[in-house]
């Protein structure tokens, strides 16, 4: 199949260049971009995934902005401040205009903290706000928002706050939000392009709003056009078709990077491809090799769960499945996150102490157990997942390896139903509580943490430590207790962290110049024209 998939791509590539002396050139003041993936809605409180918040970013601003390198910086807070030990005072930028011509002001970031809970769908984004227990408007420009407690990630956490029109989407529900905010009606939003038309699966079309606060945009119009098919992506870019593309596959950086027309970049991002396995009593789908029944799930084993982290060659997997586009891992963040922990050791490969460790657990032979992972997401995830099912194979394990799309893998995932699966995760906000209290903290609702461990993880040592950091002012204590989290994490090898992701980009060499982000998100703001 694979060798299928690369002559496709050759043949597509050909027929682009056959006829990219004819294809009509771009409108100069429109940027037109390809990417893998696109927004599941309008409404940017929908869900957490990656590529929805990065089209929306576009069209709603937050209170505090990620910079290209994960460093905070101000956005429609100018400013904040922790005023006392569970109060964090912002102060808001002023003379801020929405899309339809109102002013931005306090009542706006009230409503859209409040929303969230009532509105986040599948990959919830209730994580962002899960310890603001009340906001208090001081004045137009003035929020308070209390804690349930010290809060020192609360910032880091507002960079995916989104602020809505309070009069836009005044009295929306879960079941009618996504209907507003798609047809326009409630796509109101402060950001430096306004909202025109969305095809689910298809174009996102934006326009310049002169009215922005910030810097003006060179982009009278930008154009984000979903292209799952990475060789259709490339083949596009290459006939003139587009200015920019996302996610280049690997096996195509050599060719890319050699045509004159274009420039290639790369940038080794924040997302890990992990591997997590469900220890709840009965999995779905898990049997012996033969269909029967197990008397016990075999996950719940830690040598078991040991023996897949062994069966996993992941210098292999950076090298070949992702041709040098990733990285091995030895925890769920990646070294420039502030809590990761240098003193563990590389994750070792040696297929013949996974089969000793099956054996002692009482599986000589292994079994048989689905194995989902995305294959649309992020760069190599596919071809990843694919490698891994066949290392488990050669061990005894029967993965039986199943690629679904991001947009249906993600809600199976949180409904529980993936009883192994691998997917990527981005530490967005640079410190390691946001990825450790949200994967591997136990999953407690009145706690507001481990809202993405829906597979029966808990170890009260890891909860203890990601509670005490939760709090923790100190930053030296609180890096510490996270160092030791991720250790705990690593030793009970319910989660196993693969490789990092690299990213790359091609564009037009004549009309654009790209600053790309360690978080993959390809924003306009961040594309010029050529100089």
């Amino acid at each position: 199949m694979r060798i299928l998939r690369r002559s496709l791509m050759l043949g597509l590539l050909g027929v682009a260049t056959l006829f990219s002396g004819t294809a009509p050139s771009a409108n100069a003041q429109t940027l037109t971009i390809g990417v893998r993936g696109g927004p599941d809605s309008i409404d940017p409180h929908f869900t957490a995934t990656g590529t929805h918040a990065e089209a929306l970013k576009h069209v709603f601003d937050t209170l505090v902005w990620s910079g290209r390198g994960l460093e905070l910086e101000p956005r429609l807070a100018e400013s904040w401040r922790a005023i006392d030990a569970t109060t964090w005072e912002f102060k808001l930028r002023r003379g801020v205009k929405f899309h339809d011509g109102s002013d931005f002001t306090a009542e706006d970031v009230k409503f859209s903290i409040e929303r969230i809970p009532l509105v986040a769908g599948p990959n919830p984004t209730t994580i962002y706000v899960r310890r603001v227990k009340e906001t208090r408007i001081i004045d137009a420009h003035t929020v308070h928002v209390v804690t349930d407690g010290p809060a020192p990630n609360l910032p880091n956490d507002f960079i995916r706050l989104f602020i809505v029109s309070s009069k836009a989407a005044a009295g929306l529900t879960r079941e009618n939000a996504n209907e507003a905010f798609n047809s326009g009606r409630a796509a109101i939003g402060t950001g430096p392009y306004r909202y025109v038309s969305w095809q689910p699966r298809g174009e996102l079309v934006l326009a310049r709003f002169d009215g922005y606060w910030g810097p003006k945009e060179p982009w009278e119009r930008h154009v984000r056009r979903e292209i799952p098919n990475d060789a259709a992506r490339v083949a596009q870019l290459r006939a003139g078709q587009l200015d920019l593309i996302t996610r280049v596959p690997a096996s195509d950086v050599p060719t890319l990077r050699r045509d004159s027309r274009l420039t290639l970049q790369t940038v080794d991002t924040v997302y890990v491809f992990n591997l997590e396995m469900d220890v709840r009593e009965r999995p779905n789908g898990l049997t012996a090799k033969d269909g029967s029944a197990l008397p016990a799930n075999p996950l719940r084993d830690l040598r078991v769960r040991q023996a897949i982290d062994l069966a996993i060659d992941r210098p292999t997997l950076a090298e070949v499945a992702m041709e040098g586009l990733g990285k091995p891992v030895n925890q769920l963040v990646t070294s420039t996150i502030f809590g990761y922990n240098t003193a563990l050791p590389a994750q070792r490969h040696d297929p013949a102490e996974a089969k000793r460790l099956l054996a002692a657990a009482g599986y000589p032979n292994g079994f048989r157990i689905p194995f989902a992972f995305t294959n649309d997401r992020l760069p190599g995830d596919r071809d990843v997942g694919t490698a891994i099912a066949q290392m488990l194979a050669a061990v005894g394990i029967e993965a039986q390896p199943n690629g679904m799309p991001a947009a249906v893998f993600f809600p199976a995932r949180t409904r529980g139903e993936l009883s192994m699966s691998m997917s990527g995760w981005g530490t967005l906000t640079g410190e390691a509580h946001y990825t450790l209290s949200s994967l591997a903290h136990s999953n407690d609702r009145e706690r507001r943490m481990g809202a993405f461990n829906v597979l029966g993880y808990a170890n009260p040592q890891v909860d203890k430590l990601l509670q005490d950091a939760a709090i923790e002012m100190d930053e030296a204590k609180r890096r510490k207790l996270l160092e030791d989290a991720n250790a705990l994490v690593d030793a009970d090898k319910q989660r196993l962290p693969i490789v990092a992701v690299s990213s790359a980009w091609a564009m037009n060499k004549a009309k654009v110049t790209l600053s790309p982000r360690v978080d993959e998100d390809t924003l306009a703001m961040d594309i010029r024209p050529a100089r």
